[in-house]
């Protein structure tokens, strides 16, 4: 006897055959070449999750903090005192050199000391002004070493 059903292939068996009947692959006609989607299209396709948008907090909140410390000119606390304490410093030498050459001025012999000041290596000019007494300042008892080497720098130019 012969059986017929769509996409299985025709042959003939016997009634009592119980083999299983292998279907015939339908032939489909090819695919018209698909558009590739754009970047607008896909785009609009991307769902956001919650996971995704925390990331993205986070990278933003991350980039943020790098730029501002990097370019922006944001500063620790740490960093902020010890720039402070370095202008205060700078200033204090500014304001104390002129006070130094005032006591040069009143030394007697300030003709002949000032020839060997400028006769003296620049790295002794400082120890050659605190020797001399005129890098102390009044109030105190031992003389300062960067108001000497402002005095010294001050005296020879």
């Amino acid at each position: 006897m012969t059986q017929h059903r769509a996409g299985i292939e025709r042959e003939e068996r016997s009634n009592n055959d119980n083999r299983a009947r292998k279907p015939i692959p339908a032939v489909q006609p090819a695919p018209a070449e698909a558009k590739k989607p754009g970047l607008r299209q896909r785009w609009d396709s991307v769902q956001t999750s919650k996971t995704m948008v925390f990331w993205l907090m986070l990278g933003v909140i991350a980039l943020t903090i790098f730029v501002g410390f990097r370019w922006g000119g944001w500063v620790t606390s740490a960093s902020a005192q010890s720039a402070a304490n370095s202008t205060a410093q700078t200033a204090v030498v500014a304001r104390l050199a002129p006070m130094c050459v005032a006591q040069f001025n009143l030394d007697p012999a300030k003709d002949t000391k000032l020839v060997e000041l400028q006769g003296t290596s620049t790295f002794q000019r400082s120890a050659y002004v605190k020797a001399q007494g005129w890098a102390t300042l009044p109030g105190e008892t031992t003389p300062d070493n960067k108001v000497a080497e402002a005095c010294a720098r001050l005296l020879v130019e």
